[in-house]
């Protein structure tokens, strides 16, 4: 089931009938109130969320999502009219997963939300990383630092198994932008950049395994 909320009646009825139409389950709310009831009943798969809200705006929706150990993981894409570079970097670092200005196209939304299941789907199973104080199960999704347990979005999480995966190996923010998003991103390097600030500060002493190679992109260096 996809959560839409978006307190504007439209836009919102227009999603959820062309997500039904297209096969996907979706329940929209209008308040944040409501929302927060549904997400009480059960966890969504996928969170689609409006920045501009009555009673609580998106991003403080979206840190509380982010801080839950239920909804922790759950991908979220932001809709918002708001399409300044600030306001996508602000979306990104408070844990996002993808970034949608208003107004879009409804095959484009479709397109967008099947790339990031497909993506949650068809994570690697069975794999464990060990690197320092960091651990990494792909099957459980799952990450320690010294045995603590951390918290990632979905795409901080495969991010940083695909650098683990590529151990030793620099891999460009074009490489990571394809291989981790799974589709053309406009060249939008700075998602990846975002990403990898908010993971190091998340994984705090482990943060700093992650090498950034100036001009190039980042790794995971093999004698770590």
């Amino acid at each position: 089931m996809i959560y839409l909320l978006e307190d504007d009646d439209n836009i919102r009825k227009l999603v959820i009938y062309t997500l039904s139409s297209q096969g996907l389950a979706a329940e929209g709310f209008e308040r944040p109130s409501g929302f927060w009831k549904a997400v009480s009943e059960a966890v969504p798969e996928l969170v689609l969320l409006d920045i501009m809200l009555p009673e609580e705006d998106g991003l403080a929706v979206l840190k509380r999502l982010r801080s839950r150990a239920d909804t922790g993981s759950v991908p979220i894409i932001m809709l918002t009219a708001k399409d300044s570079e600030y306001d996508r970097v602000v979306g990104l670092d408070a844990g996002a997963d993808d970034y949608l200005p208003k107004p879009f196209g409804m095959m484009e939304l479709v397109a967008r939300i099947r790339a990031v299941l497909r993506r949650a789907e068809a994570a690697p199973q069975g794999r464990e990383y060990r690197v320092g104080p960091l651990t990494a199960n792909t099957a459980q999704h799952l990450v320690k630092v010294d045995g603590r347990e951390v918290t990632l979005t979905l795409k901080e999480f495969e991010l940083l198994c695909l650098l683990l995966e590529k151990r030793g190996a620099v891999l460009t923010r074009d490489a990571l932008l394809t291989q981790v998003w799974g589709y053309g991103f406009d060249g939008e390097s700075r998602t990846v950049d975002v990403h990898v600030r908010t993971l190091r500060q998340k994984l705090g002493e482990a943060g700093g395994l992650i090498e950034t190679v100036r001009g190039v992109g980042y790794k995971i260096g093999a004698g770590k």
